[in-house]
């Protein structure tokens, strides 16, 4: 029963996590805050029983943060 909860709890972080990403600004911000979410979802993978996913959404997740800056440092962002 209790891990009913956490899963609970991990789904609506996710879909908080989500909302703001949509939302958000500025891209870095955004970046890291998908590494964020790509960690809670890690988390709900453990939780799950599924360690095998879960280090499949790690190792992702890194990969394409770090893609997802160095391509954010190549470009050039204007501010209005």
């Amino acid at each position: 029963m209790p891990s009913l909860f956490l899963e609970a709890v991990l789904l609506l972080i996710l879909i908080g996590i989500t909302l703001t990403i949509i939302f958000g600004k500025d891209l870095l911000t955004v970046t890291i805050i998908y590494c964020s979410f790509s960690f809670v979802t890690m988390f709900l993978y453990i939780v799950m029983g599924a360690p095998d996913v879960a280090f499949t959404e790690a190792v992702i997740g890194v990969v394409s943060t770090i893609y997802f800056i160095m391509t954010l440092k190549t470009i050039r962002r204007h501010t209005k």
